[in-house]
């Protein structure tokens, strides 16, 4: 993967916790200790692995953090879709969300593939 590339997924990553961050400043006081917090430990865990993938060189290890953040990011699914269910977020909300995170998820996937080829 190329240097822009990375740069581009870092950005739509940032993309992505700024919407999920403004989404769940609405969630009922009951779910702020819960869904709430998982959500953004979640988000923020995969940030950290992004920020790790990015700096490391060694492939092995590389792709160690990229299915690691592959993890986080189908727990985030598993997230919005309860949120939904709940009624805690629009299907305009679930939508939005959902189409960041599947942008996410292909660029993540795309990268995953080209470190495997190499």
């Amino acid at each position: 993967m190329k240097t822009n590339d990375e740069t581009i997924i870092y950005q739509k990553y940032l993309d992505l916790i700024y919407y999920s961050n403004d989404l769940i400043r609405k969630y009922p006081k009951s779910e702020r200790f819960v869904l709430v917090e998982e959500i953004k430990r979640t988000l923020y865990s995969g940030l950290r692995l992004l920020v790790y993938a990015l700096k490391i060189y060694n492939k092995q290890e590389k792709l160690k953090y990229l299915n690691e953040l592959d993890a986080c990011l189908k727990l985030l699914q598993v997230h919005i879709r309860i949120s939904f269910k709940y009624k805690y977020i629009s299907m305009q909300n679930y939508s939005t969300w959902s189409d960041k995170l599947t942008e996410v998820c292909k660029m993540l996937g795309g990268w995953i593939s080209s470190c495997l080829k190499k």
